[in-house]
């Protein structure tokens, strides 16, 4: 029998994204053990009860002593609190231990990173899951969610090779794809794709639950309208944090938005069937190759 991956992984935040992680590790074999870290008690004896965790505490610092090389530590708490989570490691967590994280959102873990360690460690690997649901919390936690997923690892050149590959394997251990880029080139990418279409979802629900006076708006929405709004059921912190830390890039995408919805306004108010027949044609000739893509990696075969 061959000696699991990871002797010890801690998730430090156990929803959606941790827990979906430690779930699916468990299942795979690919740790021996999983601890869980929340600041709640409650938060902690429901992640034991629902065996998403094997044990679970309130601080890293109550299991500090037990890592070591081999060990890894998973942070999957709200963008904006990943700097305590550093605070509180840099007082206890030996340098032998790989830390990694899934933020949405890269450089601003690189700055804080740097204002806590001084400089962004080499065992700590910035990563991110592009893989999630507009459900959260321990319940929340499905060991299958990265299953032909991508992963976006962000190395840096102080980032120690060993470290990173014990955490490219470990996402690869639950089916997902590991892909690296920049940092900057993440946050542009995913302040585009991921990021600005939740902004568009949350303000158009707000816009027809608050702005548009009539009760029966949502009685006769259809299924396209769920579909499209679905991820404005997404936790609120998580992305108000990333709209915080992702500012810059979001902002461009919306300036880029709002110019294209202008000129889409301005056709529709002068029946610019030309216009108005160009941008469909062109969104729906996109949208199709992407589904196409989309088919492509969902067939390919998994390796054994």
């Amino acid at each position: 029998m061959t000696s699991p991956l990871i002797n010890k992984f801690v998730v430090v935040g156990i929803g959606l994204i941790g827990g979906s992680l430690a779930t699916g590790l468990k299942q795979r074999g690919g740790c021996a053990e999983v601890i869980g870290i929340a600041r709640k008690a409650e938060t902690c004896k429901e992640a034991v009860d629902f065996g998403v965790v094997d044990r679970a505490y309130t601080s890293v610092q109550e299991i500090a002593h037990e890592l070591t090389a081999g060990d890894v530590i998973f942070i999957a708490v709200p963008t904006l609190s990943v700097t305590s989570v550093f605070e509180e490691i840099k007082q206890c967590v030996s340098s032998e231990v790989t830390i990694t994280d899934g933020a949405s959102v890269k450089g601003s873990v690189r700055v804080a990173a740097e204002g806590v360690f001084g400089s962004v460690p080499p065992q700590l690997v910035l990563g991110h899951p592009i893989a999630g649901s507009e459900k959260s919390g321990v319940t929340a936690a499905n060991p299958n969610l990265y299953e032909r997923h991508r992963i976006i690892l962000t190395p840096l050149e102080t980032t120690s090779t060993a470290h990173l590959d014990l955490v490219s394997r470990m996402w690869q251990v639950v089916g997902a794809e590991v892909l690296s880029m920049s940092v900057e080139e993440h946050d542009e990418v995913l302040g585009a794709t991921s990021h600005l279409p939740h902004v568009i979802a949350y303000s158009l629900v707000d816009t027809l639950a608050q702005d548009i006076n009539n009760p029966n708006i949502f009685r006769y929405a259809a299924g396209g309208f769920r579909d499209f709004t679905r991820i404005a059921s997404s936790d609120p912190v998580m992305w108000h944090d990333i709209m915080k830390a992702n500012k810059s890039a979001i902002l461009k995408s919306m300036d880029l938005f709002i110019d294209n919805l202008s000129r889409l306004r301005k056709g529709i108010e002068q029946g610019d069937s030309d216009y108005l027949l160009d941008v469909f044609s062109r969104a729906k000739e996109a949208r199709d190759e992407f589904t196409l893509m989309l088919a492509k990696r969902q067939a390919v075969p998994k390796e054994d």
